[in-house]
């Protein structure tokens, strides 16, 4: 078993990186932006953002995500696009219910909010076997039933991640815990900092979804090793895909065509491939009734969520 020290050197090794990036791209006028196209500042072509909600951290975001726009840049009309990460779920909400974004990739809590500012839902994330919550233990941990985890602290990436706080957090309530009183919940900023909080024994479990955790397992074996999903939950519909409702539709129906093709062309599939995803599909503003019927419920049993009575 590796001791304190050991963990602590790892997570410096798989940290400080991360610390460097936020600390070079942060911004102290995060909420001052125009929500609106503007000019790019070459040849005058417009700019269309693409917010992609925090299921990453900034940097495996950028990793993950940036060769998607790239695809469409290079196989658009001419409109350019550019992808925005957001320090936190509390900005990136921020930006979308401002309506910052063009195009924006929410979790389903947030496409469900965004139809509310303007946004309409025309596709998603396939695979909804894999929109789940996990909640990951320490091998050599004595954690064997729910009701051991009375009195713990428990990780979770923010407090609004659907799959990865508010599925395990039901989860846990229909196990007889409450969340706000049973448990020590800590909202830690990311999947990858959920994770690493179980590792270091920080805290006793923490909930994750399962991309980023098969992510995790093939980029950090040694210390995934070391970790093992003890529960699992229900599923819901994945993460959107929604549009502004000032956006062309022509250039949606664009966007639309070339994201559900993906898996049709070699480049494609390996888009798709390192973001753990089989495809993007067609979908609709009704495709996301059961999620908004869950957080009704959560709201109203667990703890209360915005916009929800």
């Amino acid at each position: 078993m590796r001791g304190p020290g050991g963990r602590r050197t790892i997570l410096r090794g798989l940290g400080l990186g991360l610390v460097l990036f936020v600390a070079g791209c942060g911004r102290d006028d995060e909420t001052d932006y125009s929500p609106q196209f503007t000019d790019a500042a070459q040849g005058g072509a417009e700019v269309c953002l693409f917010g992609v909600h925090p299921l990453h951290n900034p940097h495996h975001l950028f990793k993950v995500y940036q060769p998607l726009v790239d695809y469409l840049n290079r196989h658009g009309d001419g409109t350019r696009f550019r992808l925005e990460a957001s320090r936190n779920y509390d900005a990136f909400e921020q930006k979308l219910f401002d309506r910052h974004f063009a195009f924006a990739l929410p979790n389903p809590y947030q496409t469900v909010m965004s139809l509310r500012h303007g946004y309409r839902v025309f596709g998603k994330m396939a695979n909804d076997e894999d929109f789940r919550g996990i909640i990951l233990v320490r091998r050599d941990s004595a954690i064997a039933s729910v009701a051991d985890l009375r009195g713990k602290a428990i990780s979770y990436p923010a407090e609004t991640a659907v799959a990865a706080t508010l599925m395990p957090q039901w989860f846990l309530h229909s196990h007889g815990l409450e969340t706000s009183t049973d448990v020590d919940s800590r909202y830690v900023g990311s999947q990858e900092s959920a994770i690493m909080n179980v590792y270091l024994g920080i805290t006793a479990a923490g909930a994750t979804w399962p991309p980023p955790w098969r992510a995790f397992v093939r980029d950090h074996p040694e210390v995934a090793a070391a970790l093992e999903v003890r529960w699992q939950t229900g599923s819901l519909p994945n993460n959107g895909l929604v549009v502004r409702d000032d956006v062309p539709e022509a250039l949606a129906r664009r966007v639309a065509g070339l994201l559900f093709g993906l898996q049709d062309t070699e480049e494609g599939r390996a888009i798709l491939a390192a973001m753990e995803l089989g495809r993007f599909e067609p979908a609709d503003d009704t495709t996301y009734q059961p999620v908004s019927a869950f957080l009704a419920r959560f709201s109203h049993e667990v703890r209360p969520l915005e916009g929800f009575p």
